[in-house]
């Protein structure tokens, strides 16, 4: 191979010995000839001597403490008609330099591009992608909704226009064939050819193009065998109309007009049909509101309404929503109250009332009254533009099943070729059949082979199941979580936030000795120091406590002051609280922390809080100066969807585990409430880590539910990760699999979702397969000797339009598919 030079980017350099470390590591590889690292540029400058993957390099630099940093953009091109054009676009992309990875969407022509960060060259992009015969459209998220609307419309009309002339010219040549029609001096054949020679250029020419253009770059591909076969009938027919080499037996005119005529009902089709596979993803765009009402003030104080475009707006503006409109902005309410419906986002059908200090989301429906709101997050930061992106990049990911078919597609072409040119050498030479039997065969095994519907196969029925799959909620990250999910046979649940409510209240107070205001008072100082849950909990009692005190007239009640704060892992807290003037040490938390702080427990109130821990509360002793001065409870409600998701998973085979840092008896009351059939109670979250992995090493699939949060470990070791979301307050870059609404049921409809869409996946490529297994032989004549079925090369090219058609159909049902548990709750 010629030597080749490469420059990359590294990040985390910061003097010289840095980029020696990173010239060192990267010169011993072999394939490497030299190498400068340039500290100024952070790039590196390499001259190869072979092909060197992108893995070795990131491993090779990130084994020295550094990275290559890489980005992501998604082109849209035009003209991709099967899995060998994937391939292609595949293999010639990452040969552009700064290119790392291509990955070609059929479904719907785009192309995800990995490359290193600040080396994008589109011309270079572009250039490759027309050079494989290809049309370059733009950048995804620069392109307008309309033009790309008003494209493909015109790309269905060129198509229709086609195939109404291409149907018309041959039902008219079929009739001079039929009937032998002649209008002297002209010959039957002359005639034909008269007729044909306008719509054959017509209705051909797109595919003889796109033929043209990939044999002139070699690329072997649909285009080019679809052309071969038309060119060979009409050539043929138009020797034999001349008495040259053929004679006029040799009419294949009306072939020559429907073939293409035939392919081309088939895209008109499938073009129809693919752009329903993205409905899901462009019903989300759709949510997007095009303007909003901006709310100011004018120069004597009176507030002034005016329309704007949705990208004027700013951060902090303060937006008008009528009722029926839609959110324009991720924002908070800070005047009105209505009842906002969110199911386009959270799948939760039931409208919810937003009042001041509350949340409201872009894209969701005002129902009712009018909300003033105040700008938070605009444009892409927007909750419903990261599920469009979500959504988007899922549907361009293809599972590992894909890597099957991307094989077969390979090959596919050249062994098409070679088995027509053996069918053709076979009955002419060997079998005598005759020339224009030969011919007809050759010429129908080259137009019914389809890769199209094997590269249609995946990545229409990932399409469509992620999206029907976001229409309740669930946000299904990439293809391989669709093939690890149908495979779990453990599912591993969190407690807080995932079986239960997460919003634990305080439900009871005993104090020993101590006035209950002072104990909340004491106690509510420390936990305004800790953000967990608990604490917060705790904080809204004394708050609500102090609002009652004002309502009756009374002075409320400060927080005091509190230092040498400390949280003690998986036991509570610890801090000096002034009580009186004095600095007093204050502990809160479970009986492990009273033991390890040597406090002493009296029987009166281990009694109590053995009592509240076999009622499934969540139970706190406070201790002041070594003495314990109460106990505080908290409940934390079971989710109503809890227990019949757990009832479905049983049903599914599928065993449930629930970790959590609580006690033994609370965890063991919640896990009976709902059935879990495993629990580990007094869990820190690293030791949630330790268990998913000691189940894989059991062997087992693993699922792990958490809130995506405190539980990021565990949801990344996991085989599959669900990170569950209280409506939209959720990080998305959590799990492999969103739920936006903290619904268990949804945990079961993904792996439903997931079952149904590999299933469906592996029903269209069993249809790929057969339909070429078993019409391949039939075109090349198989049938004849017992039979004298002859396979035409009309019927042949119709077949394969339908294949396509029929894999698109097949995918396309899962649009109305319902997962099983949400047929149940029905």
């Amino acid at each position: 191979m010629a030597q080749k030079e490469l420059d990359i980017p590294v990040d985390g350099m910061h003097c010289s010995s840095c980029s020696l470390l990173v010239e060192k590591s990267l010169g011993k590889l072999d394939e490497v000839d030299s190498i400068n690292v340039d500290l100024n540029t952070n790039k590196a400058h390499m001259v190869l001597n072979d092909k060197i993957s992108p893995d070795i390099i990131d491993k090779t630099v990130e084994s020295v403490g550094f990275t290559v940093p890489k980005e992501e953009v998604v082109i849209q091109i035009d003209g991709m008609h099967c899995a060998s054009c994937v391939n292609n676009v595949e293999k010639f992309l990452p040969r552009v330099d700064g290119v790392v990875e291509a990955n070609a969407n059929l479904s719907n022509q785009k192309v995800t591009i990995k490359y290193y960060r600040d080396m994008l060259n589109l011309k270079e992009i572009q250039k490759t992608i027309e050079m494989l015969g290809f049309e370059y459209i733009g950048l995804d998220g620069e392109l307008d909704v309309m033009d790309e609307e008003e494209r493909y419309q015109k790309d269905l009309r060129g198509k229709l226009y086609r195939i109404i002339v291409g149907l018309v010219f041959a039902a008219i040549l079929m009739a001079i064939m039929q009937f032998h029609i002649m209008i002297p001096p002209l010959t039957m054949g002359q005639l034909s050819l008269i007729i044909a020679i306008f719509p054959f250029c017509y209705v051909s020419y797109p595919i003889l193009k796109a033929g043209w253009n990939s044999f002139k770059h070699k690329n072997l591909d649909m285009d080019v065998m679809y052309s071969m076969g038309i060119l060979v009938a009409f050539v043929s027919s138009v020797l034999g109309t001349f008495g040259i080499v053929l004679d006029s037996s040799f009419m294949f005119y009306e072939s020559a007009v429907m073939l293409p005529s035939f392919l081309t009902i088939g895209r008109y089709l499938e073009a129809r049909a693919k752009r329903k596979t993205s409905s899901s993803i462009k019903e989300l765009i759709g949510l997007q509101p095009k303007t909003a009402t901006l709310v100011t003030v004018d120069s004597e104080g009176n507030p002034v309404e005016k329309e704007i475009d949705i990208e004027d707006i700013n951060i902090g503006d303060i937006l008008l929503v009528k009722p029926g409109e839609k959110i324009p902005a991720d924002s908070i309410v800070v005047d009105g109250e209505s009842y906002v419906d969110e199911a386009m986002i959270t799948g939760e059908p039931v409208p919810k009332l937003k009042k001041a200090g509350i949340d409201v989301f872009s894209g969701t429906i005002n129902q009712d009254g009018a909300l003033k709101i105040e700008a938070q997050k605009i444009g892409s930061e927007t909750v419903l533009s990261q599920i469009i992106q979500l959504v988007e990049k899922a549907q361009g990911s293809k599972p590992p099943v894909q890597r099957l078919a991307n094989k077969i597609v390979s090959w596919f072409i050249p062994v098409i070729l070679t088995i027509a040119i053996i069918v053709f050498l076979l009955w002419y030479f060997v079998a005598g059949s005759g020339l224009l039997f030969a011919l007809t065969c050759l010429i129908s095994v080259l137009v019914v082979a389809c890769p199209c519907s094997l590269g249609l196969a995946t990545p229409t029925a990932v399409t469509v199941g992620v999206g029907r799959a976001a229409e309740y909620g669930i946000l299904i990250k990439n293809g391989e979580t669709l093939e690890s999910s149908k495979d779990v046979d453990v599912c591993v649940f969190d407690k807080t936030g995932t079986i239960t409510e997460g919003k634990p209240e305080v439900a009871d107070i005993e104090t020993f000795d101590m006035d209950e205001s002072e104990f909340l008072q004491i106690l509510s100082s420390v936990e305004n120091n800790s953000n967990h849950p608990i604490a917060k909990s705790i904080l809204n009692r004394f708050k609500a406590d102090n609002i009652k005190l004002a309502n009756e007239g009374k002075e409320d009640i400060q927080l005091l002051a509190v230092d040498d704060f400390e949280n003690v892992t998986g036991k509570g807290l610890k801090a000096n609280v002034s009580i009186g003037g004095v600095n007093s040490p204050v502990l809160a938390g479970n009986l492990k922390l009273m033991e390890s702080e040597g406090v002493e427990v009296s029987e009166e109130v281990l009694n109590k809080f053995n009592d509240f821990v076999s009622d499934a509360k969540t139970t706190i002793v406070m201790a002041v100066d070594g003495e314990i001065k109460g106990i505080i409870t908290l409940m934390d409600k079971i989710k109503d969807s809890s227990k019949p998701a757990i009832d479905h998973l049983h049903k599914m085979g599928i065993e449930t585990y629930m970790l959590t840092g609580d006690n033994e008896k609370t965890a063991a009351a919640v896990a009976n409430a709902v059935g879990i059939d495993n629990v580990m109670a007094n869990v820190l979250p690293n030791d949630k880590l330790d268990k998913v992995q000691e189940l894989q090493k059991e062997g087992k699939r693993v699922l792990f539910v958490g809130d995506g949060i405190n539980d990021a470990p565990a949801l990344s070791q996991g085989d599959v990760g669900v990170a569950m979301g209280n409506g939209t307050d959720i990080a998305m870059e959590s799990g492999d699999i969103v739920i936006m609404e903290g619904d268990l049921e949804n945990v079961v409809a993904s792996i439903q979702f997931s079952k149904k869409v590999m299933t469906r996946i592996k029903e269209n490529l069993f249809w790929a397969f057969a339909y070429n297994m078993i019409l391949v032989p039939v075109a090349a004549g198989i049938l004849y000797p017992i039979w004298g079925i002859i396979f035409r090369p009309e019927w042949a090219g119709l077949a394969m339009a339908l294949s396509s058609v029929t894999v698109i159909s097949l995918s396309l049902l899962l649009k109305r598919y319902v997962p099983p548990i949400k047929k149940q709750v029905a």
